[in-house]
């Protein structure tokens, strides 16, 4: 089958399409035939070998954490059947490769079913970046109509974030360059605030005393502290480096906790069918031109998800 691989670290021109063999399912997995894989930032560090070799792995490595496909095979208990329409969420830094592939297998607890009226290209932008979203509010806990700050809103998970952050109850202050303004407000932001150095400032400004919660999509790191009061607490998307003022809490949201919450992504997906959260398909591209999607997100300013399709 083929396969977007890596066999060797360096730019987006080392990715090419390789043969793989193809996957058996054992206990409990299903076997999903690929329409759809999303290209994500972890994609490009896993290319870039930014935090080395997946352990105990060969190249080629298959990058992608997300996918929709058909089910091709599936065990009866796990309420599948060949023909499914389903997305599901995966590591790349296992044996058996990421989502970009013709065929992934993955445990039957990372599938859910796609609802009607949503296409498999978007569905495939759901899984790792609206967990991700659903783990970094789940690690705040906050309370409805207490106020959550969102840096990088436009993005992805940040886009996400703003909308299950409005399902909960809570006011939301969100940044935004100028031409993403629009876009952050029809998300549900009930303030946007300008986007770059100024940003803590202006949130604690939109917030008075700071935020009770911020997630830190666009990864500003220490310097986004003044925007949340005491004793508040700021969810980090990457490894924070750095240290934390007023007993400000700062935990790191690893999506990979959930990597088999399928009751979680579920509701994702009933909150999508249902209107509430907005799946963006930036660009559509063959697997084939995986290295020219890398550019273009390495490049910045995409706003939703570039697609690869198989």
């Amino acid at each position: 089958m083929r396969a977007v691989g890596i066999t060797r670290f360096g730019g987006p021109d080392v990715l090419e399409i390789v043969e793989r063999p193809v996957p058996e399912p054992g206990d409990g997995e299903v076997r999903i035939r690929v329409v759809a894989a999303t290209v994500n930032p972890t994609d490009t560090a896993l290319r870039s070998g930014r935090f080395g070799a997946p352990d105990g792995v060969e190249p080629p490595y298959v990058p992608g954490m997300e996918l929709a496909g058909t089910v091709d095979a599936a065990p009866a208990e796990s309420g599948f059947r060949p023909g499914d329409r389903v997305m599901a969420i995966t590591s790349p830094r296992t044996a058996r490769g990421g989502a970009q592939a013709e065929l992934v297998v993955v445990p039957a607890d990372s599938v859910v079913a796609v609802p009607d009226g949503i296409s498999l290209v978007a569905a495939a932008t759901l899984p790792m970046n609206g967990l991700t979203a659903r783990i970094a509010l789940d690690l705040l806990a906050l309370c409805p109509g207490q106020t959550l700050a969102v840096t990088g809103a436009a993005g992805a998970v940040g886009g996400y974030t703003i909308q299950l952050a409005k399902v909960a109850g809570l006011r939301v202050i969100a940044d935004a360059l100028p031409k993403d303004s629009e876009l952050v407000r029809i998300l549900g932001a009930d303030v946007v605030v300008p986007r770059g150095q100024e940003v803590a400032a202006a949130i604690r400004l939109a917030t008075g005393d700071g935020a009770d919660g911020l997630v830190d999509a666009a990864v500003i790191g220490q310097e986004v502290l003044p925007a949340v009061r005491d004793g508040g607490h700021v969810i980090a998307v990457r490894t924070y480096r750095g240290e934390t003022e007023r007993s400000i809490k700062v935990t790191t949201a690893w999506v990979g906790d959930y990597l088999r919450a399928g009751d979680k992504l579920a509701d994702l997906a009933a909150l999508a069918a249902a209107g509430r959260l907005t799946l963006r398909v930036a660009r559509t591209l063959p697997a084939e031109f995986a290295a020219q999607a890398h550019a273009l997100l390495e490049a910045g300013g995409v706003r939703g998800r570039l697609v690869l399709t198989f």
